[in-house]
């Protein structure tokens, strides 16, 4: 499938909403002769759709209402198109954005009324009651957390870009520490993230912000060695306040790199959360993805975390992975949920152009993933409920992520980072900080990038430390040209 754009309103959401159908289309500039393809065109005062699909070929045009929102008229004039030719009704409407949750947040900080929240998700986007209900219902969850955030709240990231073997579906930029080329670089990359931390620290602290979180994820952190583990929690203690923070998590992930040993560490050095992460409990599919663990090696290592006292553990499984069924999904859950952790995080798979799933053709993904991620009422009868949601462009049947938690154990990073209402700091290779200006819910995010890859990271150290005295001039900006102000 291709899709074709002209006029001016015929841009990003046009092309996303033809994605809604099409995940896998290409953006081409010219009408194909043959071939499946979706044209959307934006005239000055009409809008034009049009669908080829095989012999067949559909359209419809429009007049605009001189007031209309051009861009929105184009998107809702070919969505009706696509519904209507292909049989699909995606269940989030026309949204292509990745915070649903945020919409909300955002039109009550405005003044809109519940009905006209309402009436913006399901007349505006088109979204089903089911999905509004669901977002509404995280929105009301995360409210009071949001008002109790002070405007210089910010969190730490810290990103471990290795892994024991990368995953069929991962796209992330990572390492597998099993090669000798990698393992030369893990103890340089410590070194560097260690310095890396303390000049975040004096940033921070330079710029009047308080650190109410800290993150390390990866990768997978607990590829380092134990002693490297060691050497990088015990620096984390020493410089920042752990005392300060709400909330220290460390994603422990994989049981083929996490034993005993480096739990303790967690334990030790002030991680007040951990993620254990099964994506399922079914050992074929556990091949299927590239993973050298099974099901009992994750079940013994939840144990092993219980054990030294972990008592707040996030388990994450994929609805939709290669081979799996809505049967094996169910057990997956049902074992999840008999581990009794305290956050259970469901991810629909999400097909990245990187990934080897896609790039290789290895596997087809399951079709059905809509059905499996209906089995998750069971997480609500047992307990747990709904925190934090998001999407990504190529999910399986445009559904979504959430993340499950009993009452009390939402966490805080996760509900920051997705609704954007505050800093984040963020360090290590492929680090991306946002900066976000205080007080303000509406206003324009900026970023600073760290180099991409371990090795440049490590070789162009010194630019990324000189790339810190950004976040101290955003914070000048802000105090000067009282840009702080609601």
């Amino acid at each position: 499938m291709q899709i074709v754009l002209r006029g001016m309103a015929a841009g990003y959401e046009a092309e996303h909403t033809a994605r809604l159908f099409f995940p896998g289309a290409e953006k081409t500039g010219q009408v194909p002769e043959t071939g499946d393809c979706v044209l959307a065109v934006s005239h000055e005062k009409t809008d034009f759709v049009l669908f080829r699909k095989g012999e067949e070929m559909w359209w419809l045009s429009e007049p605009r209402e001189e007031q209309a929102d051009a861009e929105y008229a184009l998107c809702r004039l070919l969505y009706q198109l696509l519904c209507e030719k292909t049989g699909q009704n995606p269940p989030w409407g026309m949204m292509t954005g990745v915070r649903p949750v945020r919409i909300i947040h955002d039109l009550r900080a405005m003044g809109a009324t519940e009905a006209e929240i309402a009436e913006r998700f399901l007349g505006h986007f088109a979204c089903t009651p089911q999905k509004f209900e669901l977002a509404r219902g995280i929105a009301n969850l995360q409210r009071p957390v949001l008002e109790n955030a002070d405007p210089m709240d910010c969190s730490v990231y810290a990103g471990i870009p290795f892994c024991p073997t990368r995953c069929s579906y991962c796209s992330f930029v990572s390492r597998t520490v099993g090669d000798k080329a990698t393992r030369a670089l893990v103890q340089p990359y410590v070194d560097k993230l260690c310095e890396e931390l303390t000049a975040i620290r004096q940033t921070a602290d330079r710029c009047g912000l308080r650190i109410r979180t800290f993150y390390i994820g990866g990768g997978t952190p607990t590829s380092l060695s134990a002693a490297q583990l060691e050497q990088l929690m015990a620096h984390i203690a020493a410089t920042f306040d752990l005392d300060a923070l709400d909330e220290y998590t460390v994603e422990a992930g994989r049981p083929d790199c996490t034993d005993l040993e480096k739990l303790r560490i967690l334990k030790q050095y002030g991680a007040t959360r951990i993620s254990i992460n099964p994506q399922t409990f079914s050992d074929e599919v556990l091949r299927n993805i590239g993973r050298r663990h099974s099901a009992q090696d994750i079940i013994d290592c939840f144990a092993a975390a219980r054990s030294v006292g972990h008592d707040n553990i996030n388990m994450d499984l994929i609805a939709g992975l290669p081979g799996d069924t809505v049967e094996d999904f169910t057990r997956s859950l049902e074992q999840a949920i008999a581990l009794d952790p305290e956050n259970i995080t469901v991810h629909t798979l999400t097909l990245k152009r990187a990934s080897d799933l896609v790039v290789e053709h290895r596997a087809a993904a399951y079709d059905d993933v809509a059905a499996m991620l209906e089995r998750c009422v069971a997480l609500q009868q047992a307990g747990y409920r709904p925190y934090y949601l998001y999407r990504q462009k190529g999910t399986l049947q445009n559904l979504e992520n959430i993340g499950w938690a009993k009452p009390g154990r939402e966490c805080l990073y996760n509900i920051y980072i997705m609704e954007e209402v505050h800093t984040i700091l963020s360090a290590g290779a492929g680090g991306s900080t946002k900066l976000v200006i205080p007080g303000k819910r509406h206003g324009k995010i900026e970023r600073i990038f760290n180099f991409k890859y371990p090795t440049e990271y490590i070789d162009r150290f010194q630019e990324i430390l000189a790339r810190k005295q950004g976040v101290e001039d955003f914070y000048e900006r802000c105090t000067t040209q009282t840009l702080c102000q609601p």
